[in-house]
């Protein structure tokens, strides 16, 4: 079976992440080392208006956050679309006082590990998405 793809857009504000090449190339290894394959990843960058409004519509919660992830893989395939705000991104980095770009990773991470069947409803389920989050960010190379 063929490699599936990362693709990225942006929603309703205008941005792309610096350095895709090397996030694909890292998020791929992430993926493998779970010991699962790339299906096909959307990440969509928006506003925290628009990411309400799906959270609103599709989840009925009434509350903003960074991500919201849509999974549809199939067996060991990872495929999903990721939904990231920007606003939160850079919101969160400044309250945790941390750099944009590591934030944005974390939280591009994150998602891809929810894929990959991580949870983080329970204080046990946070620190070990944590610890995972960490892992993975301590192997970027860019």
């Amino acid at each position: 079976m063929p490699e599936g793809s990362i693709r990225f857009h942006s929603i309703d504000l205008k941005f792309s992440p610096k350095n895709k090449t090397q996030i694909i190339h890292w998020l791929q290894s992430a993926i493998l080392n779970e010991g699962r394959r790339l299906g096909d990843l959307e990440f969509s960058f928006m506003s925290d208006s628009a990411l309400l409004e799906i959270n609103k519509n599709h989840l009925n919660h009434d509350y903003y956050t960074d991500i919201i992830s849509f999974e549809y893989n199939e067996a060991d395939i990872i495929s999903g679309d990721i939904l990231i705000s920007i606003d939160r991104v850079q919101e969160n980095a400044r309250e945790f006082k941390v750099n944009f770009l590591d934030e944005l990773h974390r939280v591009i991470i994150h998602g891809v590990l929810h894929l990959c069947g991580y949870k983080d409803k329970t204080e046990a389920e946070r620190l070990n998405m944590r610890a995972k989050e960490d892992y993975y960010l301590s192997l970027r190379s860019f």
